[in-house]
């Protein structure tokens, strides 16, 4: 697997920007990617240092659909945040 295949996009939410302030991004990551992986493609993609790296995996839960009868399911989503060393930036994701 590549290292550009691995990260999805950056997840900028209000919490992922409040985060920023203590070093930490969050990426929306590919459902196989694993910890070792991630951590990689970190520091290929925006040449920064990783020192800690977090999976939070987001299972689909059901909603009732409007209009019709029945339900769907929202996306399985597998988030990584990742703290970067302390006096570094990621300068792309920075608003």
């Amino acid at each position: 697997m590549n290292s550009s295949d691995v990260l999805i996009k950056p997840l900028i939410t209000e919490k992922s920007t409040l985060l920023r302030a203590t070093s930490t991004y969050a990426f929306e990551v590919r459902r196989d990617a694993n910890k070792i992986q991630i951590k990689q493609a970190v520091k290929d993609i925006f040449k920064a240092d990783v020192t800690q790296c977090k999976i939070i995996v987001v299972k689909p839960k059901k909603k009732a659909l409007k209009n019709r009868r029945g339900y769907g399911k929202t996306a399985f989503l597998k988030k990584a945040m990742v703290t970067i060393k302390s006096g570094q930036t990621i300068s792309e994701l920075e608003t």
